[in-house]
């Protein structure tokens, strides 16, 4: 049975936490990569930036829906929601920009897990670690080349 450690990409390109988003662009335009992984100077995973991420900082504000009861003024979303948008339309770097909340896999899980992940979380790439260190990434393109072996 095939494990992620067969079939993954170990010669990873990561950025650091202090990337500017113009430098991200940059790295998405001429690398043609839809997801990054941030590490810090250990090489420790600490985020990771999707193209998508970028493409939203470009969009319009939502302002969302609020209902207004005895002079308050009530988001319905929640004020956490309204400040997640505006923290990624203000984003300068990788780190302000990226989510820290990672779906990670390991070098010794199963190819079909993985695939199994990608498809429930609708992801493209998975960061690879052992412990908290990046070791490698893994993508659906990965998953589709095993599929010839």
């Amino acid at each position: 049975m095939l494990t992620v450690a067969d079939i993954m990409t170990k010669d990873v390109v990561s950025i650091s936490g202090t990337t500017t988003v113009r430098e991200l662009a940059g790295i998405f335009e001429s690398k043609n990569f839809g997801t990054l992984p941030i590490v810090d100077g250990a090489g420790n995973l600490t985020g990771i930036v999707t193209a998508s991420d970028l493409v939203e900082q470009d969009r319009p504000l939502h302002i969302p829906t609020v209902i207004s009861l005895f002079d308050w003024v009530i988001p319905l979303e929640g004020e956490n929601a309204l400040q997640r948008n505006l923290d990624k339309i203000t984003a300068q770097t990788a780190s302000e920009l990226a989510s820290s909340d990672v779906v990670t896999v390991s070098p010794t899980d199963t190819v079909s897990s993985v695939a199994e992940i990608m498809s429930n979380k609708k992801l493209h790439a998975l960061p690879v670690v052992e412990g908290k260190k990046l070791v490698g990434m893994v993508s659906r393109i990965d998953i589709i080349r095993s599929m010839n072996r």
